[in-house]
Formats: structure tokens, sequence, C-alpha cells
């Protein structure tokens, strides 16, 4: 694929603070985000997904999949696609606070995943046990790195305790975490559930982010 590799530049806006200019800026030259409109995706998050199953394979062709924070859909697109549920092979169930676009092969309820009765309303769509559980979740941030680090990963011990409830044998557990120190606590607890757990960064996933990503495997029931 030809890109152009040239610098974009803004136009002068009184109207933008320094944050919003150069989250645009980055935003305009980021290769994945291009890469991202050209190939249909509705986020540069995809790439970190179809990164991370490149090499970890567990996205296959008639598995059973729930996406938590689904919005803007750039995850389940890649689900959808990998395990076949566009063509009636796998599923993928999605939930998010927002409102997304329809996906070809992904039933989508708008939900807050910390609402009581979400995780019985996601087991009537899935209808089973699934194969794999993604959260890319990570809530409004304040600016407060430490604050910040303890809100995500209270969202992923949610997740992880959901995913233990619904993952069949052998199931996959993948959810984003923010550096900070109690991450290291999720994965000894997700150690007694699973085969192997490791933390892993795609390259999509910038180097100057503190996210890092929990994989688990090889649930063990």
């Amino acid at each position: 694929m030809t890109t152009d590799r040239r610098k974009k530049k803004l136009r002068p806006s009184r109207q933008r603070t320094a944050s919003s200019r150069e989250w645009l800026l980055r935003q305009l030259n980021d290769p994945y985000v291009r890469r991202a409109k050209s190939e249909g995706y509705r986020s540069r998050a995809a790439y970190k997904l179809i990164e991370i199953d490149d090499k970890a394979r567990f996205l296959r062709r008639g598995a059973r999949v729930v996406d938590l924070g689904a919005a803007p859909g750039g995850w389940s697109q890649v689900a959808a696609s990998r395990v076949g549920a566009k063509d009636g092979k796998g599923k993928v169930v999605a939930i998010d606070l927002l409102d997304i676009e329809a996906i070809p092969g992904v039933t989508f309820m708008q939900l807050d995943f910390l609402d009581e009765d979400a995780p019985e309303k996601l087991k009537e769509m899935l209808g089973g046990p699934a194969d794999i559980v993604l959260s890319d979740m990570a809530g409004n941030t304040t600016g407060h790195r430490q604050t910040d680090h303890l809100k995500i990963m209270a969202l992923v011990e949610t997740a992880a305790e959901f995913a233990r409830e619904v993952l069949a044998p052998g199931g996959t557990f993948l959810a984003k975490v923010i550096q900070g120190g109690t991450e290291h606590t999720l994965l000894s607890e997700l150690k007694k559930n699973f085969a192997s757990v490791k933390h892993v960064k795609p390259p999509a996933s910038r180097s100057d982010s503190a996210e890092l990503y929990v994989l688990a495997q090889g649930f063990r029931g």
C-alpha cells in the first residue's frame, strides 16, 4: 500500500487548545489512522487486535466472541471477519455505553457493562459459552495517572470475573490495562484459571502510551 509520508499541518484556529492541536496533528500523521480509513476499519485500534491475534491465533473460525467496550467497532469488525460471523460460522456479541452503526455478523447492544443486569443480558445474547472475551474498555480519564490506572483496573477485574463465568474450557481473555503496578496482581489472579498469562504490547499501541494488554489463554474452567 502506497501512502503519502509527508507530514500534514493544521490550519490555524484560535478555538483549538494546545492539547487538541497536538492530538489532531498526531491523528493526521498516524499511519495506522490513514490505514484504517483506507481499509475500512472504524478505528486504528483494529490493528492492535490484528497484531495480537496474528501471533496468538485465538480468533479461530467458528469461535464465539464477546466484545466489551466495542465502540466505535474496530475490534468487532476484526473478530467478525476472523471467526466467520459474517458467514454464519461464529458469533460476535458486543456492548458499549455508546451506540455504533451496525456491523455485519455482530449482535450489538447499547449497554453499560457495569449495570447490574449486564452480565445476564450478555449471556442471553451469547446463548451459550464464549470462546473469547475481549475488553478494550477504558472509561473517561481524569488526567491523574494513578486515578485513571485504578479506574481501568477496576473495569478489567470486572471483565475478568465475567470471563471466568462465560468462557468455555480452553478459552481466551484479552483486556487493556494501564501500567501502574496493580496490573501484576491481576496477572497473578488470572494464572489461577488460565494456562498462559502474559502482557503484550502490539506495534499499533503507541510507544509513548502506558497501555498494555493482558492475554490469558487456556481457560481451565
